[in-house]
């Protein structure tokens, strides 16, 4: 089957208004999930003498969303790549700000306990779906920019939400409840555009409905665009999970795995009680240490976004990983460092996380083919977010029972091990073409 030479090939159209809208309502979704999950470290600290929230609480709670984003994710995988991502896609956000409004309504820690594992189901369902519809709208040269905003919208949620913490912090004994209440704001602000977004074209087309592919082409990007070609896939036995442990798919599910899981157990580790480790590390302002901190998380997405097309996509995961791990390794073993130095350092450390976050929204996807991409990225998801939430739950009790140096050490450790996996593994997909994938898992499959 050929192009007509009047008409471009779907993953090479040119940026188009609606390919913008659509990485708006993504990146909306993105804004709204750091955000939801950053304002819980802050909200926590105000909360504790009403909740009566012990050490342990403060880790149940923290890492609670976290547990939920395991289950969310790992489930709704398989679901967006039987049933297609829209329907997902579009309604997940009004469920997420309804959840978000009950919180304002909670009277102790077990009520805020469920709230918060059901906002992280809801999560879930957003970071196995989000990456997937962006993608399959992206033309190839546009698609590390555009995904890339993904990032950098979700260091942006999660730094605002700290911003917004310390300014709501004055309305009183209350002023919690008002923190958590804002994290409803933007997820009813992007529900509009997301709620008008169609299905994804690929996978329509990898599903059989090809005319109803091709009429959302002709309608959001114009005659001069041919829909997908890609082939149906062929039936396999077993299921979806199943399929990403054979031996074609294998590798590539260790690899997300990995990667994903070694980058956030630290971002969230130290991200969520990012006051708290300043303190401990003796510093006379956390404060503004924690600032400095969560305004590097934002500088740091946007220069991974100005860089994820120019470099490699191994290289660049892998010296990220293992210059965020030299970090690691000062602050744990070095413990009388100049405070200024220290807070280099946790920037340091923010940034290249934050840039390397980038390639969870390009890298991700390239590696698995439209029938498994949502499970593939669900899988890594859920693998990643019960690493992060042990690693939450644990952080506040090591810091407290062994000290702040053991618990970055422990983060040296984890960094260490993803630049070791992605060295021994991880392949190149920079210029991709998501068709190739799908023909070469259908050639594989025969």
């Amino acid at each position: 089957m050929h192009l007509s030479p009047t008409r471009k090939d779907f993953e090479d159209a040119p940026l188009r208004p609606f390919h913008l809208r659509v990485a708006l309502g993504a990146s909306g979704g993105e804004f709204s999930d750091g955000f939801g999950l950053g304002i819980i470290g802050i909200c926590l600290s105000r909360a504790t003498l009403q909740l009566g929230l012990t050490p342990a609480w403060i880790g149940l709670l923290g890492g609670a969303s976290l547990i939920g984003l395991f289950f969310g994710s790992l489930l709704s995988g398989p679901a967006a790549d039987r049933f297609g991502r829209r329907p997902i896609f579009a309604y997940n956000m009004a469920f997420l700000a309804s959840l978000s409004l009950l919180q304002a309504l909670v009277h102790s820690s077990t009520q805020l306990l469920v709230l918060r594992f059901l906002i992280g189901g809801v999560l879930g369902t957003d970071y196995a779906v989000n990456k997937p519809m962006l993608i399959e709208y992206t033309p190839r040269t546009a698609r590390g920019k555009l995904l890339g905003l993904l990032s950098v919208a979700w260091a942006a949620g999660y730094a605002c939400s700290y911003v917004v913490g310390y300014a709501l912090g004055d309305l009183g004994s209350d002023s919690w409840r008002w923190m958590l209440l804002s994290s409803a704001m933007p997820c009813l602000l992007v529900l509009p555009l997301r709620m008008t977004t169609p299905e994804s074209p690929l996978w329509l087309t990898n599903h059989g409905k090809t005319e109803t592919a091709a009429a959302i082409v002709l309608r959001q990007l114009g005659p001069e665009i041919a829909p997908p070609l890609s082939t149906p896939p062929v039936p396999t036995h077993g299921g979806r999970w199943r399929r990403l442990f054979q031996a074609e798919w294998r590798l590539r599910t260790l690899v997300g795995c990995a990667f994903f899981s070694a980058l956030v157990i630290p971002y969230f580790a130290v991200g969520t009680f990012v006051s708290q480790v300043m303190s401990a590390m003796r510093l006379e302002k956390p404060y503004v240490g924690g600032l400095i901190y969560n305004l590097t998380l934002l500088g740091g997405g946007i220069f991974g976004l100005m860089v994820v097309d120019r470099v490699a996509r191994r290289r660049f995961l892998i010296g990220s990983f293992a210059l965020a791990a030299t970090t690691m390794m000062i602050l744990a073993l070095w413990p009388r460092l100049p405070t200024d130095f220290i807070i280099l350092l946790f920037a340091v450390f923010a940034g290249t996380l934050s840039a390397a976050s980038i390639l969870v929204y390009v890298y991700l996807p390239e590696l698995f083919p439209t029938d498994l991409r949502a499970s593939g990225i669900g899988l890594a998801s859920a693998t990643s977010r019960i690493g992060a939430a042990i690693s939450t739950f644990l952080l506040p009790l090591v810091v407290s029972h062994i000290g702040i140096h053991a618990a970055l050490g422990a983060c040296f450790a984890v960094l260490a091990a993803g630049a070791f996996v992605c060295q021994r593994w991880a392949p190149e997909t920079a210029n991709v073409r998501l068709a190739s994938l799908d023909d070469s898992a259908n050639t594989r499959a025969m």
